[in-house]
């Protein structure tokens, strides 16, 4: 501890400084100016990796109270950063590789082909046809009836709901649901909202270091981070989210060709094979018969010149 007397005139003032109370402040101080620098010129990913290190330095020169509010500060930093097409897509490739650490593909080519075919008729003729490395589709050797869409541009359908579609535009639907996803950013919405309920995690951990030193609390705060995107990809998305991919994709359809109102046929098909179950797509979607209300009032919205699913029928039938 530390004293500094200071004269005042007439008076005498004795101040008693704690030093490391003194130079926790003025690190926040120094944060409170970065973060500000930040919102005009400076660089995002400079100042996360300089309140990084701060952190470090802090930590490792005995205030830890500091290096907890520079750490909170990065947390803050890395959340406020862009992400790339180039961070989009090797974000999605490790989403990819989650979901496959729990999936099988199943090798099937000629289908396979048949999809990725219906996926990029149907991209090319939509407002954005190009992604880092593209679309691509695979089948997932499972009965469960579900599919998935990773901001890379990967798209994934097990076995179970390809044996629910019943025409190719009903396929197209499926496909053009996970397209919309990935159009709409939701994975990344997901993702951008995970970094700042971790940067709030972080935030809180630092605050409760500094007021109570409760490691303990602060631990438990902290592995919620990790909680909170094992919840993103395990459980899919919002509500809200999976009725905007269906209004999307019926717009998607109609720009390809594709009748909008084979929606209709592919979530009736899903009711059906929902009846008695609760896992899959039936848990991370809302019900088929509170998307088929959605469908029906976005169609108003939706024109096709003419209805060709005649025209796909032979080519379903040879390559489902």
């Amino acid at each position: 501890m530390s004293e500094v007397k200071i004269e005042n005139g007439k008076s005498k003032k004795t101040l008693v400084f704690r030093a490391k109370r003194g130079i926790f402040l003025l690190l926040v101080i120094t944060l409170y100016s970065l973060l500000i620098a930040l919102n005009s010129c400076a660089s995002s990913s400079g100042l996360t990796s300089a309140l990084s290190a701060a952190s470090e330095i802090a930590s490792a020169a005995g205030y830890g109270e500091a290096g907890a509010a520079l750490s909170a500060g990065a947390s803050v930093s890395k959340a406020m950063e862009e992400i790339t097409p180039e961070n989009e897509y090797y974000i999605g490739r490790a989403v990819a590789a989650t979901i496959l650490s729990n999936y099988k593909v199943y090798s099937a080519p000629a289908t396979e082909a048949y999809l990725n075919k219906i996926c990029n008729v149907i991209v090319i003729n939509s407002e954005k046809p190009e992604l880092y490395n593209g679309y691509h589709v695979k089948i997932l050797d499972s009965s469960e009836v579900n599919a998935f869409a990773t901001s890379g541009g990967h798209i994934f359908i097990t076995c179970g709901l390809l044996a629910c579609t019943n025409s190719e535009d009903a396929l197209a639907g499926v496909i053009a649901h996970e397209i919309a996803h990935i159009q709409l950013q939701h994975s990344l919405k997901a993702i951008k909202t995970s970094r700042w309920t971790a940067a709030g995690i972080s935030a809180t951990s630092a605050a409760v270091s500094v007021a109570k030193k409760d490691a303990e609390l602060a631990s438990t705060m902290n592995d919620m981070v990790s909680d909170v995107v094992t919840d993103m990809v395990n459980n899919g998305y919002s509500k809200s989210q999976e009725f905007d991919a269906d209004s999307l994709a019926l717009t998607l359809m109609a720009s390809a060709g594709y009748n909008p109102e084979s929606m209709l046929d592919m979530l009736s098909l899903l009711k059906t094979a929902q009846a008695g179950k609760s896992s899959g797509m039936y848990k991370t979607h809302p019900s088929p018969d509170q998307r088929i209300s959605n469908v029906n009032s976005a169609l108003k919205q939706v024109t096709l010149s003419a209805d060709t699913r005649a025209y796909r029928t032979a080519r379903f039938a040879k390559n489902k």
